[in-house]
């Protein structure tokens, strides 16, 4: 990158994309400072008490006037509503269990902070995202994983459209947790002990089913009580609503069953929820749809490494079988975390290959 560049910076209000923004003006980029207003807060019990909400938009500002750039705020409720929020409802109604975040960067953040920036003359855009881009001379750039793997975050980012990856910074990549905070203390940004955002931004109660309560109605077939068996056909137990359950999960499930037990799958035809010993979790191979390649893909015998869930352990895997739209994967052993609606982020090295949705 030339210091003359101008580059747009995604501005969540969070202590991350607030030292990527102070670390870009500091190496004398032109730095242009954006906000995405993505639902309406008045909506939000907590009054848009997240990331993406008014006092993000309000500490991406701060931060925007401390470091002397100028900021935006740019309204994306429709695309969003469309792209994620959309989907994210959807998805519970046929059993699944979405990613709204990995949704976000494909098909609206990214994309569209681009196209936005380049009518004020960005070059580039940046975010706060914990991942690297490796830019290689006459080839499509890569995208790799963070340096702090505790906080790496390149599993949220398989699915943007491969032809953005050249025009795309991430900052503080080569950084840790800590160091960014260290940064921010350093440079007297107000968000420097800015806490994490921990909930789904257009979830502020923390709890999806109220939003889906809205959205759907209380006596939607999702939300409403039907029948807990396993996955022999015994019928053990009632639940409320088979979208308030996903695959592995074990709480709320009552209790009178003499034993643990975890949720299996989801029947959303007969208004059934599957539960049994956690055995039954144990899956040998996954099946990715939606795929969505940033580097050659992957052809049937190659060995590399997928990851099922933000934070979980890289899964060593071997390539079964490659359809047009499908991917299948054998794992080396045994996984339990293997959720329809997930991502599955697929690794060679340290470097993103793509990835796909759990089928």
């Amino acid at each position: 990158m030339s210091g003359r560049e101008t580059v747009l910076v995604a501005m969540s209000g969070g202590v991350d994309s607030s030292v990527a923004a102070a670390l870009l003006v500091e190496k004398g980029y032109r730095v242009i400072g954006a906000t995405m207003k993505t639902f309406c807060y008045s909506e939000t019990p907590a009054n848009g008490r997240t990331c993406c909400g008014l006092d993000g938009i309000m500490d991406a500002r701060r931060v925007a006037d401390h470091l002397g750039i100028a900021h935006y705020v740019f309204d994306m409720e429709e695309s969003f509503g469309r792209a994620v929020m959309d989907d994210f409802v959807a998805e519970y109604v046929a059993g699944r269990t979405p990613n709204p975040c990995v949704r976000c960067n494909s098909n609206t953040k990214i994309p569209d902070l681009l196209r936005r920036g380049r009518a004020l003359g960005a070059d580039r855009i940046a975010t706060g995202h914990y991942a690297r881009i490796r830019q290689v001379t006459g080839e499509t750039a890569v995208l790799l994983r963070g340096v702090d793997d505790r906080k790496d975050q390149s599993y949220f980012l398989w699915g943007v459209p491969p032809e953005v990856l050249d025009h795309l910074v991430f900052p503080v990549g080569d950084l840790t947790k800590d160091e960014v905070r260290d940064r921010a203390r350093a440079l007297g940004l107000s968000t420097a002990e800015k806490p994490e955002s921990q909930e789904i931004c257009f979830v502020p109660t923390d709890d999806y089913t109220d939003f889906l309560s809205t959205r759907l109605g209380a006596d939607h077939p999702a939300l409403s009580p039907g029948r807990m068996v396993t996955a022999e056909g015994e019928h053990v137990g009632e639940h409320g609503g088979y979208a308030r359950y996903t695959v592995g999960q074990r709480k709320g499930l009552g209790g009178g069953f003499g034993r643990r037990l975890y949720v299996l799958g989801v029947r959303p035809d007969r208004n059934e929820v599957v539960v049994g010993d956690p055995a039954g979790l144990a899956r040998g191979e996954v099946t990715l749809g939606d795929l969505n390649w940033l580097a050659p893909s992957p052809a049937p015998g190659e060995r590399l490494h997928v990851r099922l869930r933000h934070r979980a352990a890289l899964v060593p895997a071997e390539v079964v079988e490659r359809g047009g739209s499908e991917l299948r994967l054998r794992f080396d052993s045994p996984q339990t975390a293997v959720t329809p609606g997930q991502s599955g982020a697929i690794y060679r090295g340290e470097a993103l290959v793509g990835g796909g949705r759990i089928r």
